[in-house]
């Protein structure tokens, strides 16, 4: 009988090394894959970061602890131009953006599938905390939160395909962070008691307004701090500085906290105000992709996630056009963010995502 054979994405951490092991237990041929994102010597890493040179020879290691093959692929012009170029430029328009989204779906899930199959490969697998199944009744693939509540990561994989989805395993799906650390001391990983990479990759001494200032250099423009009413309140350093519902930085002296509520590129203002007036009901979803349904035809009820760490409330989705989805909610949300994901569910099902707008949804 000719052995399944998958390819691993792994990263060095323990989450992807316990996948490479218990898809070992279970038979298949494995192939290790690491993805080499940036060039080593033009950023510093530390212990938690998940892409550096450290954590390439954590994952050779225990490939080679396995019995199995470990590959490094080249993808350092292919990350700066999907995900660092486009996390500078949304900044640089006026949105903040999500870069573990986007460099799922087009490197971890996309890229990397390509590479398995030129290797004779089929299947990839990642370390994520979710889980895939198929829907006989609908005939589409499906994405579920993980059962460890506190690390699901399917925020983060709203823009997957049909055709990734169906050729992807998620084997920590089913366990919690804590047990997945002792299968790793179980087998003897030196992975087991490696910090969680929390920072951004690209940022990993997350100081993202310091990286910013380095990428845009002169496209930085100082302007004006405006009040809703228009009334100048002081200056900012640039735009893309700024992030809705930030306070820390903005060195007014109004005698009361205010926060970013809005940012203006064009015109090169941001706008401020009181906590209660960040609070609305409404946004618009554009580049939307829908996953347990094909289409969103008429509203929907659904639990909306607006960050990766927001509870979720209950909102209802309305069609727009093919690519955009108007999204109320029951309940005022604070802070919601132009460029951030908002992502739906129904109980553990996601239903799909999309991107928040920079215009909210005007009534006529």
């Amino acid at each position: 009988m000719t052995k399944r054979s998958i390819v691993v994405a792994m990263s060095g951490g323990v989450d992807s090394c316990v996948a490479a092991a218990l898809l070992v237990e279970q038979g298949y041929d494995v192939l290790g894959m690491t993805m080499k994102t940036f060039c080593y010597g033009s950023i510093e890493t530390t212990e938690k970061s998940c892409c550096s040179i450290d954590s390439i020879n954590d994952a050779k290691s225990v490939c080679r602890q396995l019995g199995i093959r470990h590959h490094v692929i080249d993808e350092v012009e292919t990350f700066q131009s999907t995900v660092i170029d486009n996390f500078v430029n949304e900044y640089a328009a006026g949105r903040t953006p999500n870069p573990c989204v986007i460099c799922n779906s087009q490197l971890k899930f996309w890229d990397l599938l390509i590479r398995a199959r030129q290797a004779g490969y089929d299947k990839v697998a990642t370390g994520h905390y979710a889980r895939i199944r198929y829907n006989e009744v609908s005939g589409r693939w499906e994405l579920l939160k993980g059962r460890d509540e506190h690390k699901d990561q399917t925020y983060f994989l709203w823009d997957t395909s049909q055709e990734q989805l169906a050729h992807t395993v998620l084997p920590l799906g089913e366990l919690t962070k804590p047990e997945v650390r002792h299968l790793a001391r179980k087998y003897g990983f030196r992975t087991a008691t490696k910090p969680e990479s929390q920072e951004i990759c690209f940022i990993p001494d997350n100081d993202t307004r310091g990286f910013l200032k380095r990428q845009l250099g002169d496209r930085l423009q100082p302007g004006e701090i405006q009040d809703e009413a228009g009334n100048v309140l002081g200056m900012h350093e640039g735009t893309p500085l700024y992030t809705i519902g930030q306070r820390k930085g903005l060195k007014l002296a109004v005698g009361r906290p205010v926060y970013v509520k809005r940012i203006d590129p064009q015109n090169n203002v941001v706008v401020v105000a009181d906590d209660d007036a960040l609070y609305q009901k409404e946004l618009v979803v554009e580049r939307t992709n829908w996953i347990s349904i094909k289409t969103l035809e008429k509203p929907l009820t659904v639990t909306a996630k607006i960050r990766y760490r927001h509870h979720g409330d209950q909102a209802t989705l309305y069609p727009l056009d093919a690519h955009r989805a108007r999204v109320v909610f029951e309940t005022p949300q604070r802070a919601i963010t132009p460029g951030q994901s908002a992502v739906f569910y129904q109980a553990d099902v996601v239903i799909g995502g999309g991107l928040i707008a920079s215009e909210p949804y005007l009534h006529n």
